[in-house]
């Protein structure tokens, strides 16, 4: 889980850091509940494993339901085929609305822009010839970013186009930093990246149930080993008769003597 989250801090071209930072954070939550079933189990704790038991019930349980939520967020989305093209171009409405509604808020796009101006993704563009837009692929924040869209045509002033035609600027500042497939893109990205990690997630998912599982195990060896006895069985061995059996033995022996 640390491994995912740094993987995507490293490789991560879409400057979106929402689904990295929770990948750290769970993943050495996850690292310090095991260290304490690890204590439970090796010395016998049984808090810790307690503990433990009841963490990671909770860990399994919400790990579910985002991975389910993963799906259905990522299950939208896919970029459109462009006729004589080797990339793909890319519409928001095409995309979940939750992922919309939060790339929409123009605090947080306009850290996005940044980053992605600031890396340089663009960069390259500046001595493509009309050729290897035709020949060469794009990944989905360079297809919405670095370019207009392809059905742009700046030769018709009075036609009706694409609105992300009117937002494209040839200034290496602007370029279509605003536009929609600009944010389309990124979201494609983003879609990426999440469904690997709800595939990632059930793998992880079936790693901690089995772990799970070992836990419980561990948890009722502790039990005996408190006790000395297999779990279940009656610990006591000797105990006093109640005043009753003395009354009942005392009756029975004066019947006795008279018979």
């Amino acid at each position: 889980m640390i491994g995912a989250g740094l993987w995507m801090a490293k490789s991560s071209t879409t400057c979106e850091s929402f689904l990295q930072t929770p990948l750290l954070v769970l993943g050495f939550v996850i690292l310090v509940i095991s260290l304490a079933g690890f204590i439970g189990a090796c010395f016998h704790v049984r808090w810790a494993l307690c503990f433990y038991l009841l963490v990671m019930l909770f860990i399994i349980a919400t790990m579910m339901a985002l991975t389910i939520f993963g799906f259905v967020v990522t299950s939208q989305g896919g970029g459109r085929v462009v006729y004589g093209r080797m990339y793909k171009e890319y519409k928001l409405e095409d995309y979940s609305p939750w992922l919309r509604k939060r790339i929409m808020d123009p605090e947080y796009w306009n850290t996005i822009r940044t980053c992605i101006l600031n890396s340089k993704t663009c960069a390259k563009f500046v001595n493509w010839t009309p050729i290897d837009y035709m020949e060469k692929d794009m990944s989905p924040v360079q297809s919405g970013c670095c370019k207009p869209p392809t059905s742009c045509d700046y030769n018709v002033m009075m036609m009706a186009q694409d609105p992300d035609c009117y937002k494209w600027n040839n200034s290496p500042m602007l370029l279509c930093y605003e536009c929609d497939s600009c944010k389309a893109g990124v979201l494609e990205s983003v879609r990426r990246d999440w469904h690997k990690l709800s595939v990632l997630n059930i793998v992880i998912l079936l790693l901690l149930i089995g772990i799970y599982s070992i836990g419980c195990c561990a948890f009722r060896n502790t039990r005996r080993a408190e006790t000395d006895f297999p779990h279940g069985r009656n610990r006591v061995t000797k105990i006093g008769p109640r005043w009753d059996y003395y009354c009942w033995r005392w009756c029975h022996d004066q019947m006795e003597r008279l018979y």
